[in-house]
Order: C-alpha cells, then sequence, then structure tokens
C-alpha cells in the first residue's frame, strides 16, 4: 500500500445507493456443498433455489413449533 493517496478528485457517495439490498455470501462446508450440489442436480434445478427451498421449509417448521 502507498504511503498516501490522492483523493482530491474523488466524489463522496458516487456508488452509494439508498435502496440498496446487501446480499452477503454463504460459505459451505465442501461436505454439505457436494451434497446438496447432488440433491439439486437431481431434482434439476439450481442449487441456491434447493437451498432456499430447504431453509424456508426450515423456517416453516420453527414458527409452528412456536
Amino acid at each position: 500500500m502507498k504511503e498516501d493517496y490522492d483523493l482530491s478528485k474523488g466524489i463522496r457517495g458516487k456508488f452509494y445507493r439508498e435502496n440498496a439490498t446487501l446480499v452477503p455470501p454463504v460459505h459451505l462446508e465442501p461436505e454439505v456443498m457436494r451434497y446438496l450440489q447432488e440433491r439439486a442436480e437431481a431434482r434439476g434445478i439450481p442449487l441456491a433455489q434447493l437451498v432456499n427451498d430447504l431453509l424456508k421449509h426450515d423456517i416453516a417448521l420453527i414458527e409452528a413449533a412456536r
């Protein structure tokens, strides 16, 4: 890293978007990833859809147990 940077031509907030939604990455353990990828391929759906479906199901079970 340099000692000093010239930020005199910088524009504050240039990339700020008020209604932006942050979607953080989710890191799965390799064996979990392999298992889920196999299940997704067997169903013919994207991995993200399978993971979201599983999580929605778990949320429904948690809410039903309340």
